[in-house]
């Protein structure tokens, strides 16, 4: 028994040797600089939308006014998404922001955002959010709702929260009320090939393997990795990621106002159901002649 003992922990030590030697290499090994971004990007990323020079540097200009104007430009390099909720758009841009405002565009990809106009839909609300441990994040269980639709795609994925905003109602009266804000993830099967069309209810839906790509990378987990490194343990971090070493605070939404379509975010096929035909109901009849009275009968002599 002793001696299965001593070579059951030398064992032991033995893998957790390599469990060390590996976490160190882990360790050593540099975060991916923007290039290495934008390049994984393009190999990771399976919906992505090439836009022309000209249309990165709007842009910027659009996201840097936003930023601006919400005095939330950033005092440090970090990294950026830019959501374009114009219904003629409906993109995610990645963009890495140095210290004095140089941009390096990683990728972008079709979104879904807000689609007001029935019950309990917004339009996604405009400006600068922060993706703060305050409103934590939480992952997908992967159940199907009453209608069959799993809201935030397969488990596991991770649902990126940016807290209650006050925006109006896309419906009725149009009062301002809350709503959550949340960017995360759609079903595979049903949604996601709608892409690229306002179809939510004020999220921001993306696609599953751009949510891989945002959590493996810790690209907007800047709060949240300071918090793990001052010891606050963060459940929702997968223990292999790979963190840039600029992860950045914010989420942008802006409007670019659009007025039609651009060739480089096409439109999604959404089929639509065939209208139901009501069968069709015979001719009515036409209405019956009256019958002719008999005259009366005549009297009986007897």
């Amino acid at each position: 028994m002793n001696r299965f003992l001593n070579l059951r922990r030398r064992l032991c030590f033995l893998l957790s040797g390599a469990c060390l030697a590996a976490a160190g290499c882990a360790a050593l090994a540099e975060p991916l600089s923007p290039a290495d971004v934008a390049s994984q990007y393009r190999l990771q990323v399976d919906k992505r939308l090439e836009l022309p020079a000209e249309e990165r540097r709007r842009y910027v200009q659009l996201a840097e006014a936003t930023l601006q104007g919400a005095a939330a430009a950033p005092v440090r390099a970090q990294w950026l998404f830019v959501v374009d909720r114009s219904p003629w758009v409906q993109a995610g841009l990645l963009y890495w922001r140095s210290a004095t405002a140089d941009y390096v565009f990683a990728g972008a990809s079709p979104v879904s955002t807000g689609r007001p106009g029935e019950f309990d839909h917004f339009d996604t609300p405009l400006g600068v959010f922060p993706h703060t441990v305050a409103n934590p994040d939480f992952r997908a269980e992967g159940t199907f709702n009453e209608n069959g639709i799993r809201g935030y795609g397969i488990k596991g994925m991770r649902v990126f929260d940016f807290g209650w905003q006050r925006v109006p109602k896309g419906w009725g009266d149009g009062t301002v009320i809350e709503m959550r804000l949340q960017m995360h993830a759609t079903d595979p099967d049903a949604l996601e090939s709608r892409l690229g069309s306002a179809q939510s209810k004020g999220c921001i839906r993306i696609p599953a393997t751009l949510n891989r790509f945002l959590d493996h990378y810790a690209i907007l987990d800047a709060e949240y990795e300071e918090h793990l490194g001052a010891g606050r343990k963060q459940w929702v971090l997968r223990e292999n990621r790979e963190p840039v070493s600029d992860p950045g605070h914010f989420l942008v939404i802006i409007d670019s106002g659009r007025s039609d379509r651009p060739d480089w975010s096409p439109a999604p096929y959404i089929p639509h159901r065939a209208p139901v035909r009501a069968t069709p109901r015979p001719a009515p009849l036409p209405p019956a002649s009256p019958r002719p009275v008999p005259p009366p009968a005549a009297p009986i002599r007897r």
